[in-house]
């Protein structure tokens, strides 16, 4: 169905109806198709076998990438990334139909990443970074339990792992500080 669109006396503004409601279809379809695949940590949610493992082994390229910043840069970058991770999460319940999907691994990045902030990368650092970051976020220390059950939607599947990420920070860092990392 065509209608003319726009000011009076203007015929060359016209727009088929049909066709602007399958484009938002389409642009509803590639923003949900967007979304999976920053959900799922570039596809590393969909490993059938720890989905959480693999995801925050996916944090780490991305680590990598924003380590060269000064750490001024590196926190306003975290803490703009842990934004967009509560509304991606937020939006996970709905295109997953589920709460907290396993498939779901952008908080573990996030949570990487807060593990790995102010520390210098290399080889040994990142390893006991996962490490620690997985025990911390599979151990639901406190407040990081509470956090989960208290808050709701995106939030409670990403802060969660912020908090898990906060305390491998701290332990990394008296590792660095005592040890020989």
């Amino acid at each position: 169905m065509l209608t003319s669109q726009g000011k009076e006396g203007n015929s060359n503004c016209w727009k088929d109806n049909d066709h602007i409601i399958d484009l938002r279809k389409k642009r509803g379809v590639l923003k949900d198709k967007i979304l999976k695949v920053v959900l799922t940590g570039f596809g590393s949610g969909f490993v059938p076998f720890a989905p959480g493992s693999a995801g925050a082994a996916a944090g780490i390229p991305v680590y990598l990438a924003l380590s060269f910043l000064r750490w001024p840069y590196y926190l306003t970058a975290l803490i703009v990334v842990t934004c967009l991770a509560c509304y991606v999460c937020h939006e996970a319940k709905r295109i997953f139909d589920e709460d907290d999907p396993p498939c779901v691994v952008v908080d573990e990045i996030v949570g990487f990443l807060w593990v790995m902030f102010l520390v210098e990368p290399t080889l040994l650092r990142v390893i006991w970074g996962y490490i620690l970051f997985r025990f911390f976020d599979i151990g639901k220390i406190f407040p990081a339990n509470y956090i989960q059950s208290k808050l709701r939607g995106g939030y409670a599947i990403v802060m969660d792992d912020v908090v898990a990420g906060i305390y491998g920070n701290i332990f990394l860092s008296i590792m660095m500080r005592f040890g020989k990392l």
